[in-house]
């Protein structure tokens, strides 16, 4: 049966995912758990969010697993993604913004899933460093963060392939990569060829923002669906911020990432994002939470002055001729 959901602009459907099973390193279990502590949802409620608490999934952790060399710890990654799913269709139904606290880049395949159940069509945008376009045949780690995006597209990993019972979770036109950094030679070859956007870093820098993040927008089709936005923190050039498990130098600045991301959340039709590879071990002072949480804040601000209508302006009365 068919379910009509009213979106809420302020509402805020929160959900926390605390994994490493798919990433480099461990510690990014931790990264959930760091931004409630460090305030997150006080400030939203600060600035006029209502926040809907969908919990916590349960931790899955970093390990080496040689007994799945090409798609290391997948037991543990499929579990993590039951877990997340019916956490993010509720939120999808509640029809706040959702917001998943991660974690992995994995975490977008659940979040994705969620969200479909009520959305035919989903748009992607996929703000990261690196392409994750990797598969088994062709990862040089075996970790699924590397082949997050291979998933949802229908070309990675059998296992993230066949999450979603009728692949792809979006379509290769209706997702962008922007911020790229680094590619691997088979995520190289195969971009030559698909119809998927990509925007490196240099070429947004180039070009300007908000120029950039609102050509990403219409190449989405933002206007007419429903897009969700996927954060990997390493997109942020290491000199500003290193609490990641894979930082690189040049690219983006937080500045940069803030304002693409303002620019973003200022579209009605975002439907949710999720904020991936935040490693409080390398942040041994909670540094790095903090710039997150007031980088979260000033967005969703933006977003919240973008959407809530102005309060009409009560008309002066005009003295009568005959005071």
């Amino acid at each position: 049966m068919a379910v009509k959901i009213v979106r809420q602009p302020s509402k805020i459907a929160l959900i926390s995912a605390p994994s490493s099973a798919a990433g480099f390193a461990p510690g990014t279990e931790k990264a959930p758990a760091a931004l409630r502590a460090a305030g997150l949802i006080e400030r939203l409620q600060s600035i006029g969010y209502e926040v809907t608490d969908f919990g916590d999934c349960a931790p899955r952790l970093f390990a080496d697993d040689d007994d799945h060399k090409r798609a290391r710890n997948i037991p543990e990654i499929v579990a993590a993604l039951n877990d997340l799913k019916p956490r993010a269709e509720l939120a999808a139904k509640s029809g706040g913004l959702i917001l998943v606290l991660g974690g992995d880049c994995v975490q977008t395949v659940a979040l994705l899933a969620g969200a479909r159940r009520y959305y035919k069509h989903l748009s992607l945008l996929w703000f990261d460093r690196d392409a994750d376009l990797n598969t088994p045949a062709s990862t040089p780690s075996g970790r699924l963060d590397g082949m997050a995006l291979a998933g949802i597209i229908g070309k990675g990993s059998p296992e993230l392939v066949r999450f979603w019972g009728e692949p792809p979770l979006v379509r290769e036109p209706d997702t962008v990569i922007f911020g790229l950094v680094r590619l691997d030679p088979a995520e190289q070859e195969f971009l030559a060829r698909s119809p998927m956007r990509h925007v490196f870093a240099a070429d947004i820098q180039a070009k300007g923002l908000p120029k950039a993040a609102a050509d990403a927008l219409s190449q989405l089709h933002a206007d007419t669906r429903e897009f969700m936005l996927h954060l990997d923190l390493d997109v942020i050039s290491q000199e500003e911020f290193p609490a990641t498990n894979v930082p690189g130098s040049g690219g983006l600045t937080f500045g940069e990432v803030q304002s693409s991301l303002e620019e973003f959340a200022k579209h009605k039709n975002l439907l949710g994002l999720d904020v991936a590879q935040y490693n409080p071990d390398r942040d041994p002072d909670g540094t790095g939470a903090r710039k997150l949480v007031d980088m979260l804040a000033s967005v969703l601000s933006a977003r919240l002055a973008a959407l809530t209508p102005a309060a009409p302006v009560a008309a002066e009365e005009t003295p009568s001729a005959t005071a």
